[in-house]
This record gives C-alpha cells, structure tokens and sequence, in this order.
C-alpha cells in the first residue's frame, strides 16, 4: 500500500508548520476538527511519481500525555481515534536540529504509539552554522527508523523529503518496545552517540537576548514595538484605502446610474454599498496589523516577550503564558482565547479569557478609524509621530491597562496566593520566511472576505429591510427611517443610551455591532443613507458624522468601543472552551457595565471641557 495520507508533528517551534507550507504551498485549507475548537489544517501535493498526497498539519505539543485540547487531537489523530479522520498511513515527525534535547523525548513518544514514522531534521542550515554535528545514519540506528534532513524556508528544502515518501512502498511501523521507560536517559544516550554540540546556545541569540531580554532596555523595545504597529496601521494604510474608498465610491456610483429607483435600487445602493463598502475599506489596515504579528512569530521574538513580561503579569494575576494569547487578541478574540490551551493551571487560564476581549480586536478598527478620521486632525507631532496614529495607540494602550486592571480584581477575588513558574521555550532567531508570512496575510484576508461575504452581508440586508420597512404613512414629514422597524427600535433605546451621547442612529447601530463589531459601521453607512442624505457611501460617512455629531458623543462611543461586550462568536468559543454558561455571563455583565460607565464619565467630562 502506497502513502496517500500522512501527518506532520512536533513542539511548537519546530518548523513544522513552515514545512507544511513548503509541501503545500497554497494547497490548503483551514478548518475546525468536528465537535472541537481546536483548527484542523489540511493540504496536498503532488510527488514525482505523480501520486497526490494529501497532508495534515497537527497542533503542535510537547507530550503525548495530553494536558490540553491540542495534545489530544495530535495523539488521537496518529492513533485514528477521531470520528471522520482516518488514520494517516505515515507520521512524519519534525524536529529542530538545533534543539534535539527537547525534541527527541517527543519523538520517543510519538515511537511509543508503534505507527509507521519517519523523522524530518529540520532547520539543518541553522544547526551546520552553530557548529553542530550530527550523525544521520548513527541516529538512524539509534532511534529505529528513517531520519531525513529538510530546511523548510529554503525553496526546495522539503525535496529529499518528499522522495523519500514517494519511494515508500508499503509503511513499516517503529517498534515501540525499544522506547526506554526513562525518555531523558535515552535521549542523553541518543545524543551522547550521535551529536557534537559545541554549545547550547547560539552565539547571536545570546547577544540579542543580552538587550531584548534586559529589564529595562527588554521592556523600553517592547513599548517602542508596540508603538510603531500602531503608527503604522495608519501611516502604511492610508494609500490603499484611499484606492479602496475610490474604487468602492466609483463602483457605487456606477451601480446608482444603471439601477432603476425602487427596492431593488435602495438594497444595491443604501444597503450594500454603503454598508460593506464601509468595512471593506479598512482591510489594509488590518492585513498590517497582521503583518507585525506573524513576522514576531517567524522571528522567534514572541516566547521572549512573554518570558519579559512574566513579572509584570505575575503581578495581577497572569503569567507570562498569557501574553501571546492576549497578543492574538488584538488581531481576533476568538483565536486568542482557543490560544489559552497553553496555559495548564486553570484559574490562569480562565483570568485570560475572560479578559482577552478587552485587547483592542481588528474588528474596533473600523469604528476606531472611522471616528479617528473624523474628529482628530491629520498633523504630525515633533515632525515625525502621527496625531491619529497617538490616539489609536492611547486607545490599545487603555485596552491593555484595563485588561490588566481586571486580572488584578479576579486575583484579589479568588484569594490566589501561589506562585506559577513560566517553563517555556525560548527558540532560536531567524529570519522571518516572506512566504509564510505572505500565505499566512492571504489566509486572514479570506477570512475576514468570508466574514464579510456573509456575516455582515447577511447582517447589511437584514439592517437595510428593517430601515426600509414599514414605509412613512401618508403626509410622512420626517425620513422614512424614523417610521421603518429600525427607526422605532432606534428610538426606544435612544432612552437607555442617551446619558452618554448617543443618538437614536448609534442605538440601530449597536445592534447588529453585536453580531460582529465591525458591522456598526456598515450598520452606519446603512442608516445615515437611509435617513435622507444623498449618496452617502463609505468615503462621505466620516464627513457626514463629523458634521452631525458633538466631539463628546464621538470620544463616548470611542470610549464604548474599548469595553463594549464581545461579538456573540466570541460568547460562543468562551462556551465551548470553558464548557460552562457561567464566565459568558460574567464576561457579558462586566464588559456592559465598564463600557456604560466608561463611555458615560467620558461624555460628560468632554462635554464639561468643549463647552
């Protein structure tokens, strides 16, 4: 029997999603295992013999004695105890070359299950620069079975791989019997016979981590990090979506020209147009935002972050494990909280999801930008900062602050005294891989295409039906949209938002906000085009509300924004990975309440201020 299916696993780290890439290329698609949060990524590729393989990338872990959703996945798959996953015929298990006295153990492991495997030495370049010196046919012999060496940034450095896997004819499983009872005395034995380390550590890792890692110069670099993504994802954006603003802004006109006035005119032109052409325009500038985080993560920067900033989370009631699920958080909640899998110790864990939603998310871009744009002028400060671009970091940086405000109140809560000692990994730096980066660009901008393809459209049209129906009864003095659905919706919350500024029109738009934040502004665009204003499309919208509204009710719904409750995707993921109702009402209640409150003292004090 031929191999059609195999599955590549290892530690995180190891290179083995970019190895994936290198065999897959764009040959791939992203899902979730059935039943399970945990993402499921498959490709294929074509091999000399022509045979197409078909190839899982399994989550990375650092044991087979599964501690978390991640690890048991990986086990069950190489076992075929997942319901409709069929077992792979072959695991290729990759390990880092540079790094084999961590890795090995979990080769063993993955030997004990007594599956057909072969071993790919990964990231070999690196180890031959470092001095290291491995005998491949030595750790053949040791270890039982095949071992091939791959570089998987390098184009063509999976290719002796994919021979090899070609060739295989019928897959012969390892003998599990020859894995030790104590994995680490096997692996100093294994090491001792087959490896010539002339050091730990890298001679530039050690000089890099002298400054990153410093106390105070480590966390100075951070800041100055930080605080250059979020220049950039508004200085970089700009030209693009201007081009964006333009295109949408001619692509509705044109469709006002050509479609007859009626339902089918409004649905095309105050709908659709006016509502994703809203939220398409600030793609850029979160494609930027991920731009930063996957190259931190090629880099190898990101472990050093986290062991930085231990300390300082330890404080209120974090660890150090926390930051790169919190980090992911800026980008999207919901990976962020499946990403606190890695943190074993419970109450950890569940401090971190319920605060990762107060990380400025991707989706409060929109509406950031939006209101940004509007009511903050476009001037340089001491000639090289951006004034826009100093009032989105304040606003991340509030996101932080509270973030760890709130983890410091539950740690007081929950009465935690104990210490949790952060055991992590610091990898070796490299140098991030375009390809990857540009695969892993491509991969979030269909997602957030996908989302807005059909959530917010779906959203777009229900908003549009609800602002257009019922028609204004004979002799109508106002818009259409005070006697439509929405209008009367608008109205009856505008009592309950009123003491902090908001007009019936951010009420509609609220709504919908809570499907998936980024909606407001389509919800925006879609009611201020239907409330009588002509042609308002995307590019108008900041103008309009400019024009409309008091500088105190556009910092009130910016202050909103920071603490607004969560999209009901990410209630959805708090449920199924806490498998509990509770901490979605508790996230729910105390993102409301901080949100009112916030938005409430920063209306009336900007009001007090403005006159």
């Amino acid at each position: 029997m031929s191999i059609s299916r195999i599955a590549l696993v290892g530690n995180p780290n190891c290179g083995k999603t970019a190895l994936f890439n290198q065999l897959t290329g764009s040959r791939q698609k992203v899902a979730n295992y059935a039943g399970a949060t945990v993402e499921r990524k498959e490709g294929r590729f074509t091999a000399p013999s022509g045979r197409v393989m078909r190839v899982l990338d399994l989550p990375g872990a650092y044991s087979l004695d599964a501690t978390s959703p991640d690890e048991v996945i990986t086990r069950d798959i190489c076992l075929g105890k997942v319901q409709g996953e069929a077992m792979p015929e072959m695991i290729v298990c990759v390990a880092d070359a540079t790094n084999l006295r961590l890795h090995l153990r979990f080769v063993l492991e993955v030997k004990r299950l007594g599956r057909p495997m072969v071993l790919a030495l990964n990231m070999m370049d690196a180890a031959r620069k470092r001095g290291i010196t491995i005998n491949r046919e030595e750790l053949q012999r040791q270890l039982g079975m095949d071992v091939i060496e791959t570089v998987a940034i390098r184009s063509g450095g999976s290719d002796e791989l994919v021979r090899h896997l070609d060739a295989i004819e019928t897959p012969q499983a390892v003998d599990p019997a020859s894995v030790d009872a104590d994995l680490h005395a096997q692996v100093r034995r294994i090491l001792a016979a087959a490896v010539t380390m002339p050091r730990s550590t890298a001679v530039a890792d050690d000089l890099i981590d002298r400054w990153v890692l410093h106390p105070v110069f480590g966390m100075v670099f951070l800041a100055l990090l930080m605080f250059l993504i979020f220049q950039a994802v508004f200085s970089w954006a700009a030209p693009l979506m201007d081009g964006i603003e333009g295109g949408v802004g001619a692509l509705g006109e044109f469709a006002a020209s050509s479609i007859p006035e009626g339902l089918l005119h409004s649905l095309i032109v105050d709908g659709l147009f006016a509502g994703l052409g809203a939220v398409l325009v600030f793609l850029p500038q979160i494609l930027i935002l991920f731009l930063f985080i996957l190259v931190l993560e090629e880099s190898g920067y990101l472990p050093r972050a986290a062991f930085l900033l231990d300390r300082v989370m330890f404080k209120v009631g974090l660890t150090g494990r926390a930051f790169i699920p919190l980090l992911s958080s800026f980008a999207c909640a919901i990976p962020g909280i499946m990403a606190t899998r890695s943190i074993q110790d419970p109450r950890d864990r569940m401090t971190t999801i319920l605060v990762a939603p107060l990380m400025t998310c991707s989706a409060r871009l929109p509406v950031y930008t939006l209101l940004i744009a509007a009511f903050v002028p476009q001037r340089e400060v001491w000639g090289i900062f951006n004034m826009q671009g100093i009032v989105l970091f304040v606003l991340y940086v509030a996101g932080i602050v509270s973030a760890l405000a709130v983890a410091w109140i539950l740690k007081r809560i929950r009465k935690d005294k104990s210490d949790h000692a952060l055991l992590m990994e610091l990898p070796s730096y490299r140098v991030p891989k375009v390809r990857n980066v540009l695969l892993g660009l491509w991969e979030r901008a269909l997602i957030f295409l996908r989302r807005v393809t059909t959530i917010i459209l779906s959203l777009t049209v229900l908003l549009w039906f609800l602002t257009t129906f019922p028609g204004p009864p004979e002799g109508a003095t106002l818009p259409p949209i005070d006697y439509s659905f929405a209008g009367r919706i608008g109205h009856l919350l505008e009592y309950v938002f009123a003491p902090i500024g908001f007009n019936w029109q951010i009420c509609i738009a609220l709504v919908p906000g809570m499907a998936a934040r980024e909606v407001a502004v389509a919800a925006l665009g879609t009611v201020y085009a239907m409330s009588g204003s002509e042609d308002v499309v995307a590019a108008q919208l900041g103008e309009l509300i400019a024009a409309q509204w008091s500088l105190a009710t556009a910092f009130s719904l910016l202050a909103w924004f920071i603490f607004a409750p969560q999209c009901l995707s990410t209630w959805a993921v708090i449920r199924r990975e806490t498998n509990s109702w509770k901490p979605v009402a508790i996230s729910a209640g105390y993102l409301f309440a901080l949100a009112y409150i916030a938005a409430f003292l920063t209306y009336h004090i900007t009001a007090a201020i403005t006159g």
